[in-house]
């Protein structure tokens, strides 16, 4: 009976250790994340409170993973649900190292070392710039670096708009002097060119305003995560050696037999090619020599 109370009393405080070890993993594992989040965060990623001021941000951020195409769904998944989307994925792994050993005469053993990674572009909405990030901390395990701008084009856009304000009046006056009475020909061919460029110069400012409205609408993100070397092994068939299809001595001597004749029929029938020349020689051989009796 003492002895069964001891047991559960042991089994008891065992029990409580194991509890506890796993509540300290579990807190040092949150303090973890929760450091990361705040090393990643910036106030240059947060959109103030009734500003009347346009920023362009944009944030550059490398760090390492566990995997590396499960990381990019998670990223892929919070984008998305933000309201972002992704412009650029480029998921690739490149080759360390590959060693090839002979196991048997038929197979080796391949051994590749290679490391995985993926470089990304998303753009998010300008106030959701911050969540974003801290929610990708949740994949970081070791952070390289992380650059986060905010760029101020409120006077830029006013600047554009201004600009586009100014050609409207000029176009406006160019248009009434051409329609006017009495304009010589070539004095309206140049009113029309400098009209065209007037409005040429409008629309580059209205174009480079959206596009810096856009820029200020959605947040770009350029990230680059990658993985721990990772080492795969498998087993691949030998190419087969030129010899193992070598024929045999005895076929060897056979084809030397048979090349030998076929020369010999070439050569006998090179000769009798020949015959026109033999009987020419041979007719001039005996005409010499009746010559020469006389």
């Amino acid at each position: 009976m003492k002895n069964n109370t001891k047991f559960a009393l042991a089994l008891l405080v065992v029990g409580i250790a194991i509890s506890c070890k796993q509540a300290e993993n579990a807190g040092e594992s949150a303090n973890a994340v929760t450091d990361i989040t705040s090393v990643v965060s910036s106030s240059a990623a947060v959109q103030p409170k009734n500003s009347n001021r346009k920023f362009v941000r944009t944030a550059d951020i490398k760090f390492k993973v566990k995997n590396v195409a499960k990381s990019t769904g998670a990223i892929e998944d919070a984008t998305n649900k933000f309201g972002g989307f992704v412009t650029y994925t480029n998921l690739q792994s490149n080759i360390i190292d590959e060693d090839q050993t002979k196991i048997s005469p038929d197979s080796s053993l391949v051994t590749t070392k290679y490391t995985v990674e993926n470089n990304l572009t998303i753009r998010v909405p300008n106030r959701k710039l911050d969540t974003v990030i801290k929610t990708i901390a949740h994949q970081i395990g070791f952070l390289n670096y992380r650059v986060i701008k905010a760029d101020d084009v409120t006077l830029q856009m006013l600047s554009n708009q201004m600009a586009q304000s100014r050609s409207t009046s000029s176009e406006n006056r160019i248009a009434n002097a051409i329609d006017a009475k009495g304009k010589k020909l070539n004095s309206i061919m140049a009113a029309e060119e400098n009209l065209d460029a007037k409005k040429e110069a409008k629309d580059s400012k209205k174009l480079e305003n959206i596009s810096l409205n856009d820029q200020v609408n959605f947040s770009t993100l350029t990230l680059q995560i990658y993985q721990d070397t990772s080492v795969k092994q498998e087993m691949v068939a030998n190419e087969k050696s030129i010899n193992t299809y070598r024929p045999h001595l005895g076929l060897q001597l056979w084809d030397s037999l048979k090349t030998g004749w076929f020369m010999l029929e070439n050569i006998l029938s090179f000769l009798v090619v020949l015959w026109p020349f033999a009987l020419i020689g041979f007719l001039g051989f005996i005409g010499y020599k009746k010559i020469a009796e006389k």
